[in-house]
Order: structure tokens, then C-alpha cells, then sequence
């Protein structure tokens, strides 16, 4: 069982009432932070991994690659509309395929957590958490995405149609490289999307601690923001 030193245990006072701390443990405080980040992790997956989780989210729904919008313009002029339409929900029926396969990388993180990784968290930023699964899970994350999403894109004629026109596009400065393939675009807003998840559910905590479903969690972000 790591413990976190005493370091950590001083900080914390000092970012929060000495008095709703004195009956927290070092151990307790690493205990209360990993399930914290644990139940985050796996709600923001089960939130997003499932029918609508991207597309019906406006914050995160997958448009097509700004370089891409005068040729769905076209499209709908044109009679295309609906192939376009569906290229867009197929994108983010992708993302909502991929997000479930986060969810152990995600946790293995937590499991990970360095004593400094615990310190930063609980006495950084706002969204410390999600920055720490930014930094760690981010390419590992990808790698396990992107076959997911190519698989559910080769479904696609158009999507096939859409690598074309890009990869030419890409060569002549007309669409950025890293759009040029559409798998690479919607792995990258998957991950995109999924770290908005997380950092909605580490807002919840850090809010209302008290909502939370184990007595540690409450104990140790209740006193952290007393």
C-alpha cells in the first residue's frame, strides 16, 4: 500500500480546514483519491460508451474536419445531404464504439499513481485529475481507439471517399495532415470527448463531495473544500 508522506499531509492543510483534516490518514487520503478518480473514470466511460454519448452531446458530438465544411456544404446543395448526415453519426457511432476499451487503461492509471502524482492532484488545479489522465493514458488510449474507429469507418463508402479528397488536399496545404485520415480525426476527438467526460465528473466531486458513495471520498474532498 503506498503512503503518502508527510509532505502531502502539510499541503493539504494548508488548502483546506485543519480541523476537518485532523482525523485523515495519509493512507486515506491516497485510499479517497483513487476511488474518487476510479468512480470518475468509469462514469464518465459508462456516460459516454453508448448509443448518443457523443452525438447527443453538443459539446462533444464529432462535425466533420473544419477543412471538410465547403465540401459538406456541397454536399447538402447537391442532393448529398444525407450521405454527409451519416458520415457524421457514423464518425461519432465510432467514438461511442472506442470509449468503452478506456476504461482499463484509465484505472490501471489510478493504480499507477505516484505519491507526487497524489500530491498534485489534491492540491492543484480544478481539473488536476483529468490532466493526470491526459498525461498518462492519452497514447495508449489512441492505440486502442484507433482500430476500433478504422473498423466502423471502412463501413463507410464515403468515409473511404473522404481520405481521398483529404490526402490530396493535405498535399497542397488545403487540409491539415493531421485530418488527412479520417480515423486519425475521430480517434483524436474520442479522446477529446472522453476528457471532457472525466473532467465534468471530477467537477461533480469536487463540488459535492457529499454526494459521493464512499464515507472516504466524502471525508477527504469534503475537508478539501471546507
Amino acid at each position: 500500500m503506498i503512503r503518502v508522506s508527510g509532505v502531502l499531509t502539510a499541503l493539504l492543510v494548508s488548502s483546506a480546514s485543519a480541523a476537518g483534516l485532523d482525523d485523515i490518514t495519509n493512507r486515506d487520503a491516497v485510499n479517497g483519491l483513487k476511488q474518487a478518480l476510479t468512480n470518475g473514470a468509469q462514469a464518465a466511460v459508462a456516460k459516454l460508451g453508448k448509443e448518443d454519448g457523443f452525438f447527443g452531446d453538443p459539446r462533444i458530438r464529432i462535425p466533420l474536419p473544419p477543412s471538410m465544411k465547403s465540401a459538406e456544404a456541397v454536399m447538402h446543395s447537391i442532393g448529398m445531404g444525407k450521405q454527409a448526415d451519416d458520415l457524421v453519426l457514423r464518425m461519432n457511432r465510432a467514438a461511442e464504439a472506442a470509449v468503452p476499451k478506456a476504461k482499463p487503461l484509465l484505472i490501471d492509471a489510478v493504480k499507477k499513481m505516484s505519491v507526487q502524482d497524489a500530491k498534485g492532484i489534491l492540491t492543484g488545479g480544478q481539473d488536476s485529475a483529468t490532466q493526470y489522465f491526459k498525461r498518462t493514458t492519452s497514447e495508449p488510449l489512441a492505440k486502442q481507439f484507433k482500430p476500433i474507429v478504422k473498423k466502423a469507418m471502412a463501413k463507410v463508402k464515403l468515409a473511404e471517399k473522404y481520405n481521398e479528397i483529404a490526402a490530396s488536399g493535405a498535399k497542397f496545404g488545403l487540409v491539415k495532415e493531421e485530418d488527412a485520415h479520417l480515423e486519425d480525426y475521430v480517434t483524436r476527438r474520442a479522446l477529446d470527448g472522453l476528457f471532457v467526460g472525466i473532467a465534468d465528473e471530477e467537477k461533480k466531486i469536487r463540488d459535492n463531495p457529499t454526494a459521493a458513495a464512499s464515507s472516504i471520498v466524502k471525508k477527504v474532498f469534503g475537508a478539501l473544500v471546507k
